[in-house]
C-alpha cells in the first residue's frame, strides 16, 4: 500500500535554507546586519573574524524580531518563535548569545528576561561561560543553576529581599530542568512574567516526555498574573494577537521561543506541545544540488533527514562479540590512534571496558560517566583536549552537545540503536569544518539493521572496513591476561 505522508505545516516543509558547508560559506563578522559595534569589538577579541552560515542568517533574525525594543515585536506584531536543526559543531550557541545580549543592552532594570534551558550541567556550564564572555562590562547579569552549588546558594544568587519586596539578581538565567522547576515552585520572589526569550537548546531532548513537564511550568510561570496590592492588575500577561488600542495601554513583553538542535524533530505533533506562534524554521542543506531530471530533488532532499558534518568520513566493522575489544585494542595499539572517543550504550559497559583496557596496559585511558564528580570531568575533559588521554570512553547522556576539541576519532564501541544518537555520536569529532573519522563496531546479527537505520536517514556514505582476523592475533595473549586480572580485581 502506498504511504501515508504526515502533513507537515509550512514552516516545516518550506524552511529557510542555511548553507551547510562551513568552511565555503563564512560570513565576515562585519557584513551581518545590525549586530552593535560593542559586541563586533568583543567578537574580535575573541577571535572570532566570521561567522558561521548558521550564525549569519539566525543572529539578524532574532534581532529583528526585537527591533522595537524588547516589548514589541516588528510593527507591533508579536514576534515570530524560531527554530533551528543544525549540525552539532555548527555554531548554535553563538547564534542566540550574541542577539540576546544585544537586545537586553539597554534594560534598565534587572529582571529575567532570557532563559536558557538544556538538558546537562555541563552544557549549561558551557553555554554560561560564552554568555558571561559577552556580557562581561555591560552590567547584565548571568546566573547559572543547574545543581553545582547548594539550593539555598543558587536561591541568593537569584533573588535579594528588600524592604520594598523581591528584586532579581539575573537578567539571563542558565539552567537544567531539574533545579530550575525547582526553582520556580520554592523560591520566594522568584519571577519570570518579564521574560521575553525562552532558549531550548538541544530540543529534541527537552521535548521528551522526561522535561515536558518543565516547559509547561516554564510558560505557566511566564503567563502568571502579578497579584502584588490585593486584586491590581497592573501587569498582566494575555496571550498575545496584534495590538489594539486596548491591549497597548499596558505594556506586553512577548515571549519568544527559540529552539536549536542537530536532530529536531519533524513531528508536528511533538513540536504542537510547544505551542509555537508562527515558527519559522532554519535548517542546513548541502550547498551542492545534484539535481536528477524532474522532481528527485525535492525528494532526496525530504529523505536527509540529518545533516553531517561535512568533513566526517563513516566506517564500520562486522565483528562478534568477542572481538570487539580486541579491535578497539588494535586500533588503539597497531594502528595508533590517538584523541579517541569511545562510546558505549551503558554506564556499566563504560566502566567495564575502562577497566580492561586499563588491566591491558599500554593506553592512557579514562572514563567519562555520570559516576564521575563535575570537578573530575572537568578535569578529564582538560586532559583529554591537552592530548595526555588517548582515550575517552564516554556514555550518550554525558556526551551530548559537549564540544570537545580536537576529536579525531569516534568509535561506536556498541553500535547505537537510534539514529539521532548516531548523529550526535559522530557529530563529536570533525566539528567547525574539521576532518575527522567514526568507526561503528557492528555486530553480524545487527548488521542489516544499522545500515537500514542510516539509509532511511539518507546516510549513505559509510565504507564498510573488515579487519582482517590475523591482525587481531598478536593482541590475543595480552588480553587473555588482561582479563584473568580483571576477574581477580572484581572479584
Amino acid at each position: 500500500p502506498p504511504q501515508v505522508q504526515p502533513f507537515l505545516p509550512q514552516w516545516l516543509a518550506q524552511p529557510k535554507l542555511v548553507q551547510k558547508r562551513i568552511k565555503d560559506n563564512l560570513v565576515p563578522i562585519g557584513e551581518v546586519p545590525g549586530i552593535h559595534p560593542r559586541l563586533l569589538k568583543k567578537l574580535q577579541v575573541n577571535g572570532i573574524e566570521s561567522f558561521f552560515p548558521v550564525q549569519a542568517e539566525v543572529i539578524p533574525a532574532i534581532l529583528q524580531s526585537a527591533s522595537n525594543g524588547y516589548l514589541m515585536g516588528q510593527g507591533g506584531f508579536r514576534p515570530k518563535d524560531i527554530c533551528v536543526s543544525a549540525p552539532t559543531g555548527s555554531g548554535k550557541t553563538l547564534s542566540f548569545v550574541i542577539p540576546i545580549v544585544q537586545v537586553l543592552l539597554d534594560r534598565v532594570v534587572c529582571q529575567v528576561r532570557a532563559l536558557v534551558v538544556l538538558p546537562t550541567k555541563e552544557l549549561a556550564q558551557q553555554v554560561s561561560k560564552v554568555f558571561n564572555t559577552y556580557t562581561d562590562g555591560t552590567g547584565l547579569k548571568v546566573v547559572s543553576i543547574t545543581g553545582q552549588k547548594s539550593f539555598a546558594k543558587e536561591q541568593e544568587m537569584l533573588v535579594q529581599k528588600k524592604v520594598t519586596g523581591y528584586c532579581s539578581l539575573a537578567d539571563i538565567i542558565v539552567a537544567t530542568p531539574g533545579r530550575l522547576t525547582d526553582h520556580i515552585s520554592q523560591t520566594p520572589g522568584f519571577s519570570l512574567t518579564q521574560l521575553r526569550f525562552l532558549i531550548i537548546d538541544e530540543a529534541d531532548r527537552m521535548i521528551d516526555d522526561m522535561h515536558q513537564n518543565c516547559l509547561n511550568q516554564i510558560v505557566k510561570a511566564a503567563f502568571q498574573v502579578e497579584n502584588e496590592s490585593g486584586s491590581n492588575m497592573l501587569f498582566q500577561r494575555t496571550k498575545p494577537g496584534p495590538v489594539t488600542a486596548a491591549s497597548s495601554c499596558y505594556p506586553q513583553i512577548p515571549l519568544q521561543k527559540l529552539l536549536f538542535s542537530a536532530t529536531l524533530t519533524q513531528d508536528p505533533e511533538k513540536l504542537q506541545q510547544l505551542d509555537l506562534f508562527q515558527p519559522r524554521l532554519f535548517t542546513s542543506v548541502d550547498s551542492e544540488k545534484k539535481t536528477l531530471g524532474g522532481g528527485t530533488e525535492a525528494e532526496q532532499d525530504n529523505n536527509r533527514k540529518y545533516a553531517l558534518p561535512e568533513g566526517l568520513s563513516q566506517c564500520y566493522v562486522p565483528c562478534d562479540l568477542n572481538s570487539k575489544p580486541l579491535l578497539l585494542l588494535y586500533f588503539m595499539l597497531t594502528m595508533k590512534f590517538t584523541r579517541v572517543l569511545c562510546f558505549t550504550n551503558s554506564r556499566e559497559a563504560s566502566h567495564r571496558l575502562f577497566l580492561l583496557l586499563q588491566a591491558f596496559g599500554g593506553i592512557t585511558v579514562a572514563e567519562f560517566s555520570s559516576r564521575l564528580s563535575p570537578n573530575e570531568r572537568r578535569r578529564t575533559m582538560k586532559e583529554f583536549e591537552q592530548g595526555k588521554i588517548q582515550l575517552l570512553i564516554s556514555t550518550d547522556a554525558t556526551a551530548r552537545g559537549i564540544d570537545v576539541k580536537g576529536v579525531n576519532y569516534v568509535i561506536n564501541y556498541d553500535a547505537p540503536q537510534f539514529i539521532r544518537t548516531y548523529v550526535h555520536r559522530v557529530g563529536r569529532t570533525a566539528r567547525a569544518g574539521k576532518e575527522g573519522v567514526a568507526f561503528s563496531l557492528v555486530l553480524r546479527i545487527q548488521e542489516r539493521r544499522f545500515l537500514q537505520m542510516l539509509k532511511d536517514a539518507g546516510i549513505q556514505d559509510i565504507k564498510k572496513n573488515p579487519v582482517k582476523g590475523n591482525s587481531l592475533k598478536p593482541l590475543v595473549q595480552q588480553y587473555e591476561d588482561a582479563l584473568c586480572k580483571l576477574e581477580k580485581t572484581v572479584k
